[in-house]
């Protein structure tokens, strides 16, 4: 957008806002203006104030010199300009490549007549207008990234904020910026939570004041100019109410992300919302997001290493990171069967030619395994994985590895995974990237993925399960007849080759294989999957992870193995139930960045999980 551009769309901009003004005033304060004459395009009711606020937009843009497409909450998405008006889909329209250039519009304008329509109709001062304005790209569908200038204007008390992106954001003609403090305990916050979302109330609890004032433009705008400190919708707010308040927000000087901390980069559409966490500065921000996601991040002092001990690479790569920990400045303890391993390969006299050996068959690693230092003591620094007591536990290797270290470590201790594995989606990063992740992590700037585990009873024994318990008979080519209850109730009797009772985690592994859904890990359900099943009728469960689930043997005489994550098998006999449980211990694993999992899937599908990790 050249500045010939931005002037035609701020006067634009300007005679809306002036004109909406204009014809709501008789409206503010009239019951009757509350009246709901019809559902808007985003599905919520509309009032006759807001249809008036609208058909104002419509008419300017429609009337104006030039040609535009407008995303509003009440009619949708149209195109407009040079006397017409024709509804559109704007993701449909920015694929087309066969528009003529003279039929291209110059603008994207979102804009939500009056937010805050209650506090208008009941006159409280704080509703009003807001105007975000967004080029028009080319070959692409437009995002939140596309927006160029921002329009607010607080009808109710005459408060007046724009921006421009790359050029700040100002309040009645001053620049503005938000406040800088930083303690949950001095804040003023703003925003809308939902139920059942307890680290919110951790958060509210914790504010020194909260505000609710049913108008989320112009709260984001507030955090801009310091009245608030930070805002927080979890509902998910629409992108056509947050399109402005993000580029006046982030042209203050604040930060505006979803509960994760991504940045939000939404495509420009009437249907897309997001969850909104907004704050005055990185410091407060930062806290925010770890409170939201139960991520109280500690410094990491002491690291434990556990590593697959069956090729070469693991075992060097295990050296290299310990000393790197051990040169940060960390304390170091191994598993006295990796310690062992080092030692023999320390003293090995063809070391170097394994080294090298090693780097030639894994090129995308080699740099890293240069000037490994070998002068350390791995003995004294070794202990029983069941008696590490650490900060954080790195383990080298594949889904496998990490289960087993988890099974047998301390409960909740963190782990990070390195994938030396064959798969590896359990695993946080390629052995590539590990000490650009070591660095962040060291710093502080990670987070705690929670993970739910499975309790697992039976004839008075208990184990538990991170992945997955598949029950199978111990004579193959054998079926098993099963009776399946959900909290006392019986939901099938199905004869099948097993059963796979599997958590969100287990459900991208055995589970998928037998044909289960992929979950995503936030998701708080069990799955229960036939294996081969006898009846087409029998389909996997997904089943509240509050629930109990108890698998009984029917058929007599017939005994089966019951696997827990491959790890642990044990026997059952006919008539015995299994039950089982979620976990009040859960799993956590270290992650670097929150978009982890649905990349994990797409990249590891797409993989088909063929490597070659049997060499070194």
């Amino acid at each position: 957008m050249d500045a010939q551009d931005k002037k035609i769309a701020t006067d634009l901009s300007y005679e809306i806002i002036k004109e909406v003004s204009r014809a709501i005033r008789p409206y503010v304060g009239k019951p009757e203006s509350g009246e709901k004459v019809k559902m808007g395009a985003d599905g919520t009711p509309t009032s006759l104030i807001d249809i008036v606020a609208e058909e104002k937009v419509i008419n300017i843009l429609k009337n104006a010199p030039v040609l535009s497409y407008i995303v509003s909450e009440e009619i949708g998405e149209l195109k407009l300009g040079k006397g017409t008006k024709r509804s559109i889909s704007l993701t449909h329209e920015l694929r087309r490549d066969d528009m003529a250039e003279e039929d291209r519009p110059k603008f994207i304008f979102l804009v939500d007549p009056i937010d805050g329509t209650s506090n208008a109709i009941k006159e409280i001062p704080a509703f009003g207008i807001s105007i975000a304005v967004a080029s028009v790209p080319e070959g692409r569908l437009a995002t939140l990234n596309d927006v160029e200038l921002g329009f607010i204007s607080n009808f109710g008390n005459g408060n007046f904020f724009e921006a421009e992106k790359g050029k700040g954001c100002w309040l009645n003609n001053e620049e503005v910026h938000p406040s800088n403090i930083v303690n949950f305990s001095d804040i003023t916050l703003g925003g809308f939570t939902k139920s059942g979302t307890s680290e919110a109330s951790q958060l509210v609890d914790n504010a020194r004041r909260m505000r609710v004032l049913g108008s989320v433009v112009l709260e984001i705008s507030y955090v801009a100019s310091g009245r608030y400190d930070a805002f927080i919708d979890l509902r998910g707010s629409r992108i056509i109410d947050i399109a402005a308040s993000k580029l006046i927000l982030e042209e203050a000087g604040g930060i505006i992300t979803d509960k994760y901390g991504e940045k939000l980069n939404n495509i420009l559409s009437i249907h897309e919302k997001t969850i909104v966490v907004a704050a005055n500065n990185n410091i407060l921000h930062k806290r925010m997001i770890d409170t939201l996601n139960d991520n109280q991040t500690d410094f990491i002092g002491k690291v434990g290493i556990v590593s697959r001990i069956d090729q070469n690479r693991s075992i060097l790569f295990s050296a290299k990171i310990i000393d790197y920990l051990l040169t940060n400045g960390r304390e170091v303890i191994i598993e006295k069967r990796l310690a062992k391993k080092l030692e023999d390969l320390k003293e090995n006299p063809k070391l170097d030619e394994i080294i090298e050996k090693t780097k030639k068959h894994y090129p995308d690693i080699a740099h890293l395994l240069d000037d490994i230092s070998f002068n350390i003591n791995y003995n004294q620094i070794s202990s029983g994985i069941y008696d590490f007591d650490c900060d954080m536990a790195v383990v080298l290797g594949g889904d496998g590895t990490l289960l087993r270290a988890q099974a047998k470590m301390k409960p909740e201790t963190p782990l990070f995974g390195v994938n030396m594995g064959t798969v590896g989606f359990l695993t946080e990063i390629e052995a590539k990237d590990t000490f650009e992740a070591l660095e962040e992590i060291l710093k502080g700037d990670y987070y705690k993925e929670k993970r739910t585990k499975l309790v697992v009873s039976h004839e008075n024994h208990h184990y538990s399960a991170m992945n997955e318990v598949v029950i199978m008979t111990d004579k193959p080519a054998k079926m098993l007849h099963f009776q399946i209850k959900v909290d006392g109730e019986i939901v099938e009797e199905v004869r099948a080759d097993g059963l796979i009772v599997s958590t969100p985690s287990g459900s991208t592994a055995y589970a998928m294989s037998a044909g289960g859904p992929i979950m995503d890990p936030k998701v708080g359900g069990l799955i229960i999957i036939p294996i081969c099943p006898y009846k087409l009728g029998a389909r996997p469960f997904v089943v509240s992870d509050n629930s109990e689930i108890t698998v009984k043997l029917l058929k007599k005489g017939k005994s089966a193995v019951f696997v827990m994550d491959g790890q642990t098998n044990e026997e059952a006999e006919y008539e015995e139930e299994i039950k089982f449980k979620k976990s009040d211990k859960n799993v956590y694993l270290i992650r670097t960045s929150t978009k982890y999992f649905y990349k994990k899937v797409k990249d590891k599908l797409r993989e088909g999980g063929i490597k070659d990790n049997n060499w070194c």
